[in-house]
């Protein structure tokens, strides 16, 4: 049986941003141009591809089960082989880092790609580490996937050079290096226990360990568990991340709003494939510190934007609260809750990753030490609102560029908050239905979460709106900022796709819910990954 042409795409989300970054090396900097037209056809070509592996899982498959693509690397079979693997949850992953590979690298075009060396090799490495993660089908690949996205992550996080940068790269580097340790640590316990690291093979190998060595495989997930909530940014692990977000260059920040989801993927990935319904003693484990770690991590995120007093860490806070929404809606263990999660993960990685873009072109316009003159103000007052302005103004000038940048700035608010109309609500919405219908009544420790999920859309409302009064409609200074098509574009591309989300809210709500279902049958998982055979080699004649 031949595989299906489209099947061997599975691979080149990896390997072809890998040869065109390695390729790119061979260029010096004064071809730059070329440089650019390469990087941006790769993206585009990764974002296709990436859409047609979306579509051919959405496929109906013949037993009536949801297609999983599995791709024998070397065409040895799993658990021996190592395996890609393509089902619902990668592909959906594979898409939105797409989106965001092409956004932030159109919109890097117009400088920052000029400001450092060898910026398009490491922004492919980036996603050639973001897609490997996706779609590896085995523990060991996770980690080296991982460190092929950390190692560019180091370079790119100094990009642009600078003392700021520098001082956040003192806390992200070494920290992500603790994790990473943590990780093999991890790893090798749980191997030590079960003689794999394939994640089907595991998956049907944990609920049989023997009750001795339990202690162990649990001692190995839960240190392997820390590796992964601190690039989730769960409380207290999470102290490096709104400082190195807001120090790194828009476009880069704007990229990283993808990083921290990558640990909420494999957290989903492996807690419900490892300890999920039926596996025996092992079943939930990790789940309560998953549900409170994620609530508290919500309420630090939301005291942080309130507290926030620049836009850059403002949105960093926002990263964690939407993190800690991610991480107690795994810990619910409910499957409508999950597909709620799955769609406000779309729904807040373009928001934030689009809000990350537009600060730039908002801050472009102010002084250097805008921020700090308004928290004076605020604080001590302004010295000249108590004269009257003796002149009468006749209608209001309206830049064109600064009402573009105040749309988007009001529709980053309202995404934020999650208020109707746009996919903020249904993404919140669909949490707080699912949540509010369980079975058997709500547990008080559910309606925490419904409480913390308005609050933080509270203080998101409170914190940008006193941030978007302050920066457009009554700033320090009147200056226009000087923005370029190729910036503006990509920033509300993120935000109707947004809107996008809202307007075809059905189907992509039915997708997260299958999705969410799928995660929950560990046993056919396993199944289509470990019957994959090798694939049949043809002979020459003799």
């Amino acid at each position: 049986m031949t595989m299906p042409a489209i099947d061997h795409l599975i691979s080149l989300p990896i390997l072809l941003p890998i040869v065109v970054g390695a390729l790119l090396l061979l260029l010096d900097e004064g071809r730059r141009e070329l440089k650019a037209a390469a990087s941006v056809v790769t993206t585009i070509v990764l974002l296709g591809i990436a859409i047609a592996l979306m579509a051919r899982v959405m496929m109906p498959a013949p037993d009536g089960d949801s297609i999983v693509l599995v791709y024998p690397l070397g065409n040895w079979p799993a658990p021996f082989g190592i395996v890609l693997v393509a089902d619902r949850l990668s592909v959906l992953m594979l898409v939105l880092n797409a989106i965001l590979g092409v956004a932030c690298l159109l919109f890097a075009l117009a400088r920052w790609h000029k400001m450092g060396p060898r910026f398009h090799t490491l922004f492919l490495m980036q996603l050639a580490g973001l897609n490997g993660a996706f779609l590896t089908g085995d523990l060991f690949n996770l980690f080296v996937f991982f460190e092929v996205l950390l190692a560019a992550s180091y370079a790119l996080v100094l990009h642009g050079s600078g003392t700021v940068r520098l001082r956040a790269s003192l806390h992200y580097i070494p920290i992500n290096l603790v994790a990473s340790s943590l990780f093999l640590v991890g790893v090798s316990l749980i191997y030590a226990v079960t003689g794999t690291l394939n994640m089907a093979d595991l998956a049907r190998l944990i609920p049989s360990v023997p009750p001795e060595n339990r202690i162990l495989l649990e001692a190995g997930a839960a240190i392997l568990g820390v590796a992964f909530l601190i690039k989730a940014g769960m409380w207290p692990l999470s102290f490096w991340l709104p400082t190195t977000y807001a120090a790194a260059c828009a476009p880069i920040a704007a990229l990283f709003a993808i990083m921290s989801k990558v640990g909420i993927y494999v957290i989903l990935r492996l807690f419900l494939l490892f300890f999920g319904e039926g596996t025996g003693a092992t079943a939930g484990f990790g789940g309560d510190w998953l549900f409170y770690g994620g609530l508290v991590t919500i309420a630090f995120g939301g005291i942080g934007v309130l507290a926030s007093q620049s836009m850059p860490r403002l949105a960093g806070y926002y990263v964690l609260v939407s993190s800690g929404t991610l991480l107690a809606a795994i810990g619910t263990g409910n499957s409508a809750v999950i597909s709620g999660a799955l769609y406000y993960l779309v729904s807040s990685t373009l928001s934030i990753s689009a809000f990350f873009l537009l600060i730039e072109l908002i801050e472009r316009g102010r002084d250097a030490g805008a921020d700090v003159l308004a928290v004076t103000m605020e604080i001590f007052g302004d010295p000249e609102e108590d004269v009257e302005d003796q002149d009468e103004e006749v209608g209001v000038a309206i830049p064109a560029t600064v009402a573009v940048l105040g749309g988007a700035f009001v529709a980053c608010t309202v995404l934020f908050a999650g208020l109707p109309p746009l996919s903020g609500f249904i993404a919140k919405f669909a949490m707080l239905s699912a949540l509010l219908n369980e079975a058997g009544g709500v547990p008080p420790s559910h309606w925490a979460l419904v409480v913390l999920l308005m609050l933080s859309g509270l203080a998101a409302l409170i914190a940008m709106t006193r941030t978007g009064i302050r920066v457009l409609w009554a700033p320090l200074e009147s200056t226009i900022p000087r923005v370029r098509l190729v910036e503006v574009g990509p920033m509300l591309v993120l935000l109707l796709l947004s809107v996008g989300l809202t307007v075809f809210g059905g189907p992509a709500m039915r997708y997260m819910e299958v999705t969410a279902q799928v995660l929950y049958w560990p046993r056919e998982y396993a199944r289509d990954v470990l019957a994959t055979s090798p694939l049949p080699v043809e002979r020459a004649a003799p």
